[in-house]
């Protein structure tokens, strides 16, 4: 059986009291944008009031003194509502992009904190349409929005009330229709939010898929799927323009409309706004010239009300989505408040058991120890769950039940951050950013200086290689460098581990896909770099682990295994000498 979908609010009050929360440290601009809409609203009513006194008092009694005066009088108040107009909309647009930028950082710092599983079951792409596209939807609402919108209903209340009181039968007339209009528009408003929910969910797949696919060109040419991906993104954008479309197909039916009210309007107050004047003189000439002006006036500001509320919609439905992610619980908890002073770098895995989903365990009990200054060798078959063991270790993911511990202390009882400062990682699968090399190894530490960086760089040997690049350490990588080949990305990685000094170092795959020249400049470095300190190297090339102190065999996310190389070798029947024959018998066949 179905589950009925939730109906969807026209508007929501509490979320949008939720985003004014965010306007209270620009109160005064706040203040002074809704001043300058009251200017508007009431410099704008009263135009044609004036009007109507020039005409009434001086045009049709043909007397000329004063009327200067009047004309000055509407000149001013124009020059107000246009200074009204300017501040406005320069205030509004600035308070819209204050209170994005102040919800855009938040959003950001707040995703920085989600769990590794978070990002595993989420789109990069829908999180880079929240934190960019639907943002600019959010500064849409006060800028093009919610003043708007109360300018306009201020507006028309000014106007109407000025109406009333120069000639309320004519105002009957204009008001008999505005009950349709407001009918009209509040269906229309209805059928416009389901419109734009269904065209912000399209947006997010078409970005999802778009990012996707760019990353992954390789792939898809390698494999000669652009076809494919071109027909599958095809029906992703026709789904997208079904989505746009139906948002036009609302707006051609209501604003013609609401156009045609407006004008049967118009034609009726002229009429019998003419009759009156000629026939019983119960509406002067200004009045009938006035209301002429002021009736659109009345019926625009609904219009707009109609188009700013699609604004204000879809900045309500972007906000929707934006808090949605705000309001995601999956972080680290982060409750210790101790911090590893002096360092040896004991570790201990005790009983550690763990699963990425649920019922479905990857390490089923594991412990070992690693004393300070040792290295381990974590080695096995793929899935055997050595990855995740660093994963851990760094607190990206946390344990289902067990204890891990440095020096003796349960690294939850410790500040991730300091943690984490504490450890570096060379990972198999090297992540570089669009920058310098150098910016790529320091990460914008300004606690490492470049002179630093060219140190380290010449004591594990690769400052040539650097130096040999166009600007040497300055040089820029591109996105994810690609124009660094893997083994020298690998080496840029090394060197940014190196560089912090760590008390302890995991080496995860990092020799599995370099040439045989870089990884001879990455087994010196190892030895180098491991000396003296703890570390962890896992590899599926068991040449680089032989001189490890213990190495630990996983298999199924248990340790089937410990030793030395020449220990583990013993035993002819074990997984580690099974290993090491597949590799070594079928490099020498």
């Amino acid at each position: 059986m179905f589950m009925k979908k939730p109906k969807s609010k026209v508007f929501d009050a509490q979320l949008f009291k939720r985003l004014m929360h965010y306007i209270k440290p620009y109160r005064g601009f706040f203040i002074l944008a809704l001043t300058t809409v009251i200017g508007l609203a009431v410099f704008g009513a009263l135009r044609p009031k004036v009007l109507q006194l020039a005409i009434d008092q001086n045009i049709e009694q043909k007397f000329e003194p004063g009327f200067l005066n009047y004309m000055l009088l509407m000149l001013g108040l124009l020059v107000l509502e246009v200074t009204c107009n300017l501040l406005f909309i320069y205030y509004a647009s600035w308070l819209g992009q204050s209170v994005v930028r102040d919800i855009r950082i938040k959003l950001f710092k707040h995703i920085l904190g989600f769990k590794m599983k978070y990002f595993d079951n989420s789109s990069v792409g829908v999180l880079i349409t929240r934190t960019v596209t639907d943002m600019e939807r959010i500064a849409d609402i006060f800028g093009e929005g919610l003043f708007m919108i109360f300018s306009d209903i201020l507006k028309m209340s000014v106007v109407g009330g000025v109406m009333f009181y120069m000639n309320w039968r004519l105002t009957v007339i204009v008001f008999c229709t505005l009950p349709i209009v407001l009918i009209a528009t509040k269906v229309f408003q209805k059928y416009m939010k389901k419109a734009f929910e269904d065209v912000r969910t399209e947006v997010s797949n078409l970005n999802s898929f778009v990012q996707e696919r760019i990353t992954g060109m390789k792939i898809v040419q390698i494999f000669a799927r652009e076809e494919m991906e071109s027909e599958n993104f095809r029906a992703i954008n026709e789904r997208h323009k079904k989505g746009w479309i139906k948002t036009v197909w609302y707006n051609s039916v209501f604003f013609p409309i609401a156009e045609l009210l407006s004008s049967v309007t118009l034609g009726t107050v002229i009429w019998l706004g003419g009759l009156n004047t000629v026939m019983d003189q119960t509406a002067s000439i200004g009045d009938l010239t006035a209301f002429i002006m002021m009736v659109p006036m009345i019926f625009r500001p609904l219009h707009q009300i109609a188009n700013k509320f699609n604004t204000l919609q879809m900045g309500m439905v972007a906000a929707d989505r934006v808090f949605k992610v705000l309001d995601t619980t999956s972080h680290i908890q982060d409750r210790g408040d101790g911090v590893l002073k002096n360092l040896k770098g004991n570790l201990e895995f005790k009983n550690v058991k763990f699963s990425y989903v649920e019922n479905e365990p990857v390490l089923k009990g594991v412990s070992f120890k690693v004393a300070a200054g040792e290295t381990i060798a974590i080695v096995g078959a793929t899935g055997a769950g050595k990855s995740t063991i660093i994963n851990l270790l760094n607190r990206l993911y946390d344990i289902d039940s067990g204890k891990i511990t440095i020096d003796s202390k349960d690294i939850k009882t410790i500040l991730v951050k300091n943690l984490r400062q504490n450890i570096a990682v060379v990972l198999q699968d090297v992540f570089l950013f669009a920058d310098t090399i150098l910016n790529n190894i320091t990460l914008q530490n300004p606690e490492i200086t470049e002179a630093q960086v060219e140190a380290a760089a010449k004591e594990i040997g690769i400052h040539e290689f650097i130096m040999s690049l166009p600007k040497g350490y300055h040089y820029n990588v591109k996105e994810r460098g690609v124009m660094l080949s893997s083994g020298q990305r690998q080496l840029i990685s090394f060197l940014r581990a190196y560089v912090t000094n760590p008390k302890i170092l995991i080496l995860d795959e990092a020799t599995a896909s370099i040439d045989s020249y870089a990884e001879q400049l990455i087994q010196k470095a190892t030895q180098k770099i491991t000396h003296g300190r703890t570390s962890i190297v896992i590899a599926h090339r068991l040449a680089t682990i032989q001189k490890a102190d213990t190495i630990i065999v996983l298999d199924a996310g248990e340790v089937v295994e410990k030793g030395t190389h020449k220990e583990l070798l013993k035993n002819k029947n074990g997984h580690y000498r099974n290993l090491y024959d597949a590799q070594f018998l079928t490099k020498n066949s």
